[in-house]
Order: C-alpha cells, then sequence, then structure tokens
C-alpha cells in the first residue's frame, strides 16, 4: 500500500493475562483507605466517597493495571456499586460532545492517513525545504504543526503520519541507530521534531486529544466556555516563537553531525512522482477534511456545533467509501479514548457538583493566601506546582483530570483573571509533555526508534521546560496582555 506502516516502539512483550494484581491492589487499598477515613468537616459523605473512587482511578490510570478504558470502568462500576452515583450521574459526560468530537476526530485522521493524503502534503514540504539537516527539520516541524488542527490525536499525528516519514528522511540521509549513525543528524532531527509535537498540541484545541478537557472543565469551573479561535489567538504568538526559536536551541546544544543534506528534496520528489496524481478518495478526503476545519473555525457564529461540523465531514467519508463503518468501528484508540475520556469528565463534574472541588480550593487559598501573595506570583506558584507535577504522569489527559480543575479553582481565587488562568494551564499542559519518554502521545512512538539516548532525553527536556516558561509567561504574558486577558 501507499501509506507507511506505523513503526512499531520497541515489539512489545506477551501481554499478561488479566489485570497486574499489584497495582491494581494499589489503586484498590487506596481507594478503600480514603472510603472508610473520617473526613473533613465541611464535605458531605457522598462527595468524600465519590473523591476515594476518583483517587482509586486515577492511581490506576497512572500505575496501569489494566488499560485507561477498563480502569475507567471498573471506577464508574465502584461509584454506582456504592451507591454515591445513580446511573445518570455516573454515564452524564457520554451526551458530553467532547468525547464524541474526539472520536470523529480519530475516524478523519483514518482517512486521512489512509488515502495517503498525509504522506503526500509531508513529502510535498520536503521537496520544498529539504537541502540542509536545519531546513528539513523546519519544514517537518512546521508541516506537523499544519496539520495539527485537524488531527487531535497526537499519536496518529506524530507516530501515523510523521514518524515514518521522519524515520525515512533518516535513513535516507545515511543517519540510522542500526549501523551506529543516528547522531549524524537522526538524534537532533527526532529530538527536535518531538519538542515541536509538544508545542503544536498546545496552539490549538483540536490538535491534542485533552484539549477539549480543559475546555470541559474550565466551563464548568468558571462558567466561561474558550472558543476554538480564542485558544488559537492566545496560543499563537507564543506557540509561534517557540516553534522558531526550538530548533535553532537544539542546533547549539545538541548539534547534528550533517548540516546539509541536498538529496532529501531529490529523495522527496521521487516519492511524491511514486505518488502519482492525486487519487479521487485523496480529494474527496481534502474536501472533506477542508470543510470540517472551515466549520470548525467558522461555524460558531452560525450555530453549526463543532461535533455536527466533524460528522458532516465523516458523512462525506462514508457516503463516498474513502472509510467504512466497519474501519470505524476498528479504531481501537478511538473508543478507547471516548469511553475513559467520558468516564473522567462525569467523576470530575460530579466531584465539583457535591462541593468537593469549591471547599478544597478554599483550603488552598487559605494557605496561599497566608503567604500575603498579591494574584501575580501567587499565579506563579500554581503553574510551577501544576507543570513539574507532570512528571508523576503518564497523560497529559490523566493530569488535566487529576488536577486542573483544583488549580484553577484556586489561582482564581487568589485573583487571576479566570480566561487567562484557563487557558494558560490549558496551553502548559501540551508543553509539559516535553519532560519525559512517557508523558506525552508522541513521547513513546519517537524515543522507540532509537535515535535519542535516555539520558538527553530527559536533560534537554529539563532545559527546554524552562525556557518554555519563559516564553509561555513572559511573552505570552505580554501577548494576552494585548489581548485583553488580563
Amino acid at each position: 500500500g501507499k501509506v507507511p506502516a506505523v513503526v512499531n516502539a520497541a515489539a512489545a512483550p506477551p501481554a499478561p493475562k488479566g489485570a497486574n494484581l499489584k497495582t491494581l491492589g494499589l489503586a484498590v487499598a487506596i481507594g478503600v483507605a480514603l472510603y472508610v477515613c473520617p473526613h473533613p468537616a465541611g464535605i458531605t459523605d457522598q462527595a468524600w466517597h465519590l473523591l476515594a473512587i476518583f483517587v482509586a482511578t486515577i492511581v490506576g490510570i497512572i500505575t496501569a493495571p489494566l488499560p485507561l478504558g477498563a480502569v475507567a470502568m471498573i471506577g464508574l462500576c465502584a461509584s454506582m456499586m456504592t451507591k454515591t452515583l445513580t446511573f445518570a450521574q455516573a454515564f452524564a459526560a457520554f451526551s458530553n460532545q467532547i468525547p464524541w468530537l474526539i472520536a470523529i476526530a480519530f475516524f478523519l485522521a483514518k482517512g486521512f492517513i489512509k488515502t495517503g493524503l498525509g504522506t503526500r502534503i509531508a513529502y510535498y514540504v520536503v521537496s520544498i525545504f529539504g537541502s540542509t539537516t536545519l531546513g528539513l527539520t523546519y519544514s517537518l516541524v512546521f508541516s506537523e504543526a499544519l496539520l495539527a488542527p485537524a488531527i487531535p490525536s497526537l499519536a496518529a499525528r506524530a507516530g501515523g503520519i510523521f514518524l515514518p516519514l521522519a524515520k525515512a528522511l533518516c535513513v535516507a540521509c545515511g543517519s540510522d541507530p542500526e549501523n551506529g549513525t543516528e547522531k549524524k543528524m537522526g538524534s537532533y532531527l527526532m529530538k527536535t521534531f518531538f519538542q515541536g509535537t509538544c508545542i503544536s498540541s498546545s496552539m490549538f484545541i483540536t490538535a491534542m486529544a485533552a484539549n477539549p478537557l480543559s475546555v470541559n472543565l474550565a466551563a464548568a469551573a468558571i462558567g466561561e466556555t474558550i472558543s476554538w479561535t480564542q485558544w488559537a489567538v492566545a496560543a499563537f504568538v507564543p506557540g509561534m516563537v517557540c516553534l522558531i526559536t526550538v530548533p535553532l536551541i537544539l542546533y547549539v546544544i545538541y548539534p547534528p553531525e550533517v548540516k546539509s543534506s541536498p538529496e532529501a528534496p531529490k529523495k522527496a520528489k521521487e516519492e511524491l512522482a511514486r505518488l502519482g496524481p492525486m487519487s479521487g478518495d485523496e480529494k474527496i478526503m481534502a474536501v472533506s477534511l477542508l470543510s470540517t476545519v472551515a466549520m470548525w473555525v467558522f461555524g460558531a457564529s452560525y450555530g453549526i456545533n463543532a461535533v455536527a461540523a466533524a460528522l458532516s465531514g465523516l458523512t462525506v467519508l462514508l457516503v463516498s467509501g474513502v472509510i467504512s463503518w466497519k474501519e470505524c468501528l476498528n479504531e481501537n484508540g478511538a473508543w478507547n479514548t471516548f469511553t475513559w475520556f467520558a468516564a473522567l469528565i462525569s467523576m470530575a463534574g460530579c466531584l465539583n457538583k457535591f462541593g468537593l472541588i469549591p471547599w478544597f480550593s478554599g483550603q488552598v487559598v487559605e494557605v496561599v493566601g497566608a503567604l500575603g501573595l498579591s494574584w501575580q506570583p501567587a499565579f506563579i506558584v500554581i503553574v510551577l506546582l501544576y507543570y513539574y507535577s507532570h512528571y508523576l504522569f503518564a497523560s497529559g489527559a490523566a493530569h488535566i483530570g487529576a488536577m486542573y480543575t483544583a488549580f484553577l479553582s484556586v489561582a482564581v481565587a487568589c485573583g487571576s483573571p479566570p480566561l487567562m488562568t484557563a487557558l494558560c494551564l490549558g496551553m502548559l499542559s501540551n508543553i509539559m509533555g516535553c519532560f519525559t519518554t512517557y508523558g506525552i502521545g508522541s513521547a513513546p512512538p519517537i524515543y522507540g526508534t532509537g535515535y535519542v539516548p535516555l539520558s538527553k532525553w530527559y536533560t534537554l527536556g529539563g532545559i527546554l521546560s524552562v525556557y518554555y516558561l519563559f516564553v509561555w509567561l513572559g511573552i505570552g504574558g505580554a501577548w494576552w496582555k494585548v489581548l485583553g486577558l488580563w
């Protein structure tokens, strides 16, 4: 077929049967201990019991005794068996538009990869810009960022479309870890490409599966719904600054051995010639994608919601046979994400409704308030705690589900402007994926190619994490002031 298979992140050993009983036991033990623990005054029994189940679920999501979706289902089961939630409350978020938007976006991405349109666009970009290592890296980083708003699954975008291309390009330029030449250009290119995926994910609501969760939780916490355009405009300046400067910074602190690659554009042109003219399916896919993105951008003013827009794109693909309903059903990632996402939103929403989050925020505000800080330093303390705690999390969504609402409420209670805080924490929820090899969807597959050694991955991630904070809070802060967000 025309489409490269997803590069498998280090062949996995056969999965053990059933759950990992050690980590499952840990999650259950923590849940039970909290459940029977006497709780502080000012919280209802119901809220406390839900907190116990929620914490156990989050521990389960972090330690992963079973896949995410399974852990979330067990959490919902516990919440109903203990009569903490009714069925309607436990499954409330399954009728929420955000999980559906993600699932449908996975189906659209499936068509994008299957038709070969993604590969074609990527090769086209490289054929123009690819003659130096720096140019090649920029073209890869920016073409990935260009497709970001259209493909919300970062794993699909980075792992399914661009990683096979990046790997092919490195090998074509004679850089391959299998014969010890990874430092030629591949190490630099892969590391920069990975950092680029963290930045591009932070720039659009639809660039990362967990961003809509932030929007959702923010709407519940501050009563304002962030629109697609608001997010994109607020992220544009700090995002662009990072996309332009990070390849240069890495070029200095992690330089490639080979600085020019005259054969890359030629190779890309050959591949394009091999692909031939656009197929009918590719054209239909392009039209469907453009119309969907256009409706995401402009639809709100005509009263078209995001799910309706995505469904109209999907309808075109199904009716024309570009993708089949069976392929949609087989898209495991979509249904898995849909399930655990909706389960987490339901639980987090009820924690808020039962008064636990407001109580918690009140407590933290007292502590931070006792320090006598004005809102700016309080905001910085909150952002730092939220950002660097990501070393403990294996996914942006788990982190957002566990901490976003609480930290947002605390910052707002300390006097931070609600919309700016919601946006800033939402964007940084992607940037903080840059630290580790497990913190964001693009990390495991890119690390798995073997181009970047573990120690380098962590030290460079740590160095850049500080730089990102300066850009987002400094330049970003100034830009948000111009936009009137504070």
